[in-house]
């Protein structure tokens, strides 16, 4: 089922930030692909390379249909972050330190500014709060970003994400009760 929108606002990107090679592979890889599963057009790993990272993420997007308009890594994140203002678009810090979602998403979906959110992975820097337009939470308790990203962008888009149809894909999955069917598309 393909789904349509009216919304305003053209890019949502999610922003990795304290992204560490040795220990946030998998988690940032998780963080990469809920970002396009959920909605989101392009991912962005910053401060740090890790190529296996972002070859998971490109392979998955060539697989299952394009929905990344952009992928980068090793991006400077406050020189981004800053860009992403000076261009008008506003900035979107998930930390459970925040406002809580629920009285904030009407006046993030009703903007009309492109959106960057931020999930961290580490201790973020205090600048990032300060730089923010929203800090959010997603609850008060200790959880996992990819939950919280998860959480933000199915309020962000209504629910209606989980129902884009993604054109060029090359697998996709039959619905069933019971059982399960992928299936390759004709090319």
């Amino acid at each position: 089922m393909a789904y349509s929108t009216n919304i305003k606002w053209q890019k949502v990107y999610v922003l990795r930030l304290g992204h560490r090679p040795n220990r946030d592979k998998r988690i940032t890889t998780h963080v990469g692909l809920v970002a396009r599963a959920f909605g989101a057009n392009g991912f962005i790993l910053a401060n740090v390379v890790d190529d296996k990272v972002i070859e998971s993420i490109k392979k998955v997007d060539e697989q299952w249909g394009k929905r990344f308009i952009e992928i980068r890594q090793g991006v400077n994140a406050l020189k981004y972050i800053n860009e992403w203002k000076r261009n008008n678009g506003e900035v979107i810090h998930l930390t459970m330190y925040g406002v809580p979602v629920d009285l904030v998403i009407d006046s993030i979906r009703q903007s009309n500014r492109n959106k960057l959110i931020i999930v961290g992975a580490e201790k973020v820097p205090g600048i990032i709060y300060e730089l923010a337009d929203y800090n959010v939470s997603i609850g008060f308790q200790p959880h996992s970003e990819v939950a919280a990203l998860a959480i933000f962008l199915d309020k962000l888009f209504s629910g209606k994400e989980l129902y884009y149809d993604y054109m060029e894909a090359r697998i996709r999955i039959s619905p069933k009760q019971k059982g399960k069917r992928v299936y390759k598309c004709p090319q």
